[in-house]
């Protein structure tokens, strides 16, 4: 049996994915993206890996207050050309911002933070830890 079309959902010239906001992310509004981010330990640092390729070093911003890591970075770019009797002008903007709980056994002064190819790594170094306190049991008089 055929299927039966009401003249609702009857779209001749549909193509699914291909109107879609996911197919030309560049004319949705999706334009910002997160980067991915890996984390890992280890016995004396804690270490974020952030895939951040095609962005410039001074691009990137990383801020520290109180207990949160915050790693940003905006780029505008423009350009304008004009020859032969026509112009053509070009703009882009990009940004994130990811944040991140920093846990209490850093040491938030000794923080440190290499860009190469592409990858932001970011060291948390851990503090020494503190000599385990003393319990005993107090007497109620």
């Amino acid at each position: 049996m055929l299927p039966t079309f009401t003249r609702r959902s009857f779209r001749p010239f549909y193509m699914p994915g291909i109107f879609d906001d996911d197919f030309f992310p560049v004319l949705s509004k999706k334009t910002n993206s997160i980067p991915s981010v890996n984390i890992r330990e280890n016995d004396k640092d804690y270490l974020l890996d952030l895939a951040v390729p095609g962005i410039d070093k001074k691009d990137l911003k990383i801020d520290i207050n109180e207990d949160v890591l915050t790693i940003s970075s905006e780029t505008k770019s423009e350009s304008e050309e004009s020859k032969n009797g026509y112009s053509r002008k070009e703009f882009s903007y990009s940004e994130f911002c990811r944040s991140f709980y920093v846990p209490d056994n850093v040491d938030t002064e000794k923080i440190e933070a290499n860009y190469k190819d592409g990858v932001l790594t970011v060291a948390l170094p851990k503090q020494a830890e503190e000599k385990s306190k003393i319990t005993r049991k107090i007497e109620i008089l």
